[in-house]
């Protein structure tokens, strides 16, 4: 007995000299860091988890931060993205969009075309005279200013005459889109029997 006990005890003060013979174990040197900002992380986390006010703000505020982390990457090659787009737009629409009907001089164009006089009556005025007259979407004459040759139709006479061939004469309407809309156009009445004169 006294022989099992001798050598246990010899047995353990070999191990304890085994391992006091090894060397050291140093630990890293951003242990105390790490175990610290694991403590500062567990201890927010308590304290955010303690009440349901607590808990909301902590998930606003992570949410938040997240979007920004996500966002901010993308803004300036959105926003350069959204500009381009609209400027683009603006190049391709501006060129493209009907020109208004009621244009002293209407361009045609393959989407817009002004009103066209389609029948004339002779108005057998003394002088010519330019009129911008105006024309709704059924090709009716609505009214009329004159340009020049007023002095012609100060005549009441010559005026009666200049107005019943206006309203006499047939007129298409304007179109924009091949849908008819008013318009205005231009028309010289000249003193003979060819008396309409488109000018645009």
């Amino acid at each position: 007995m006294k022989r099992e006990v001798h050598e246990e005890h010899v047995s353990q003060e070999k191990l304890i000299m085994t391992l006091r013979n090894l060397p050291r174990r140093v630990p890293p040197a951003g242990l105390t860091t790490s175990l610290r900002v694991i403590a500062s992380r567990e201890r927010q986390r308590l304290v955010e988890s303690s009440s349901p006010v607590q808990i909301l703000g902590s998930w606003f505020h992570r949410t938040r931060f997240m979007l920004q982390d996500i966002l901010r990457p993308l803004m300036l090659p959105a926003t350069g993205g959204v500009f381009s787009a609209v400027v683009l737009f603006s190049m391709w629409v501006v060129p493209t969009y009907p020109l208004r009907a009621k244009m002293a001089v209407d361009i045609p164009t393959q989407l817009t075309i002004g009103v066209q006089v389609q029948r004339s009556v002779t108005a057998a005025l003394s002088d010519s005279v330019l009129v911008d007259v105006d024309v709704d979407d059924q090709g009716h004459l609505l009214g009329y200013q004159i340009v020049s040759g007023a002095e012609v139709v100060a005549d009441p006479l010559m005026r009666r005459r200049m107005e019943t061939a206006l309203w006499f004469t047939t007129f298409s309407p304007a179109t924009a889109f091949g849908m008819p809309m008013a318009g205005k156009t231009r028309v010289l009445l000249l003193p003979g029997p060819d008396i309409y004169y488109v000018k645009g």
